[in-house]
């Protein structure tokens, strides 16, 4: 089930960004670590630079500020998501169809519990993502993220 609070989040940060043209959101998280942190990420063709990040984040903090849902204390950031960015959402795995991906198992898979292959199709039905040619269940990978050469 979807956090609410990432999922209030997202809306505002959707509708804040339509006046930052081009520019999406990639994800949102609000996770507890020492403190609580509620991340927003977000890209756009070329790359994001640190003023795109400080718009977002200035008009969201008054937004989050002023609709005072948040019962936690917490730190907002806002940044891109890194080019070894992880894929969680149905629309992350439509956008990177066709570039490599590394994939940790919970459990071996012919042996191994990390695979590294191109990203085929996705079917949100049956809950399968393509690696090289072969259908895992995302209920058995525990992180796929783009990969990347050095």
């Amino acid at each position: 089930m979807a956090n609410p609070i990432e999922e209030r989040v997202e809306d505002m940060a959707r509708q804040l960004l339509a006046e930052q043209p081009g520019i999406e959101l990639v994800d949102v998280e609000y996770v507890r670590e020492h403190d609580w942190y509620l991340r927003v990420f977000i890209d756009k063709e070329g790359g994001i630079d640190i003023d795109d990040c400080q718009t977002l984040s200035e008009k969201l903090e008054k937004e989050l500020d002023a609709a005072n849902f948040i019962a936690d204390s917490y730190i907002l950031e806002v940044s891109s998501p890194g080019l070894d960015r992880v894929l969680r959402k149905p629309r992350d795995f439509a956008r990177e169809q066709g570039k490599k991906v590394d994939a940790t198992l919970y459990a071996p898979l012919d042996g191994r519990k990390q695979l590294t292959g191109v990203l085929g199709a996705y079917d949100a039905a049956a809950g399968t993502v393509e690696i090289d040619g072969t259908a895992v269940s995302l209920e058995k990978i525990s992180q796929i993220r783009l990969h990347i050469d050095f």
